[in-house]
């Protein structure tokens, strides 16, 4: 599984992709608009920071000017993926984008079919959102393997599952165990998941024994 950081914060994206851990960042206008700073320059910044695909979001919501927006962000890095909504205009957007060569990234993914259509517009990325249908009493979860069972049914579909809106160490798990391509995670998500207190247990008292013995590596 390929792990990328949701967020726009410059200074997250640098300080966690030191760990080799980043495979590529998601933003949406929620994210641009905390972060702060002119769109088009932080979209830049963090395609300098992470090698791997760095999804811009159109506000756009005809597909012409999906189109215009796209090929604009298309146009900042060779890593941009344009994020575009599952709607008919996006699907659209996501065939003439993605027939240019666009990376393309198709988001708020609620239902199966909606993946489906997703794919055979061309989407690079489906961006199913597990922890919103958590909110509404739906497990988020049943949709990933969902998607998972119809892609794997016909190899020609080539889009990668991206799971969204993950919330906890458990969504993560879970995507993984299903078989999520990739699972797009908050920095404190991603940071909690190294977490664990028997590991906290357990380094205090390696340390505790060590400094029993009088001894300096160095």
């Amino acid at each position: 599984m390929r792990f990328f950081i949701d967020t726009a914060d410059l200074g997250e994206i640098a300080d966690l992709a030191s760990t080799g851990l980043v495979d590529g960042v998601t933003t949406n206008p929620s994210l641009i608009a905390k972060a702060g700073g002119n769109f088009l320059d932080l979209i830049a910044k963090i395609c300098a920071l992470v090698d791997g695909p760095v999804s811009a979001e159109v506000t756009a919501l005809d597909a012409s000017q999906m189109i215009s927006e796209g090929r604009k962000l298309a146009k900042i890095a060779p890593n941009v993926a344009v994020k575009l909504p599952l709607t008919w205009d996006g699907l659209k957007a996501c065939r003439a984008l993605s027939a240019e060569g666009t990376l393309v990234n198709v988001t708020l993914c609620f239902s199966a079919n909606q993946a489906l259509l997703a794919a055979k517009a061309g989407a690079a990325f489906i961006s199913p959102f597990i922890g919103r249908l958590d909110d509404i009493g739906i497990d988020g979860m049943d949709l990933i393997s969902d998607i998972r069972q119809i892609y794997d049914n016909y190899p020609a579909l080539t889009t990668e599952i991206l799971a969204a809106s993950v919330r906890t160490p458990l969504h993560l798990k879970q995507a993984a165990e299903i078989g999520a391509d990739i699972a797009t995670i908050p920095p404190s998500v991603l940071r909690a998941v190294v977490k664990h207190p028997l590991t906290d247990a357990g380094l205090q008292t390696f340390l505790a024994d060590w400094a029993k013995t009088g001894q300096s590596i160095l």
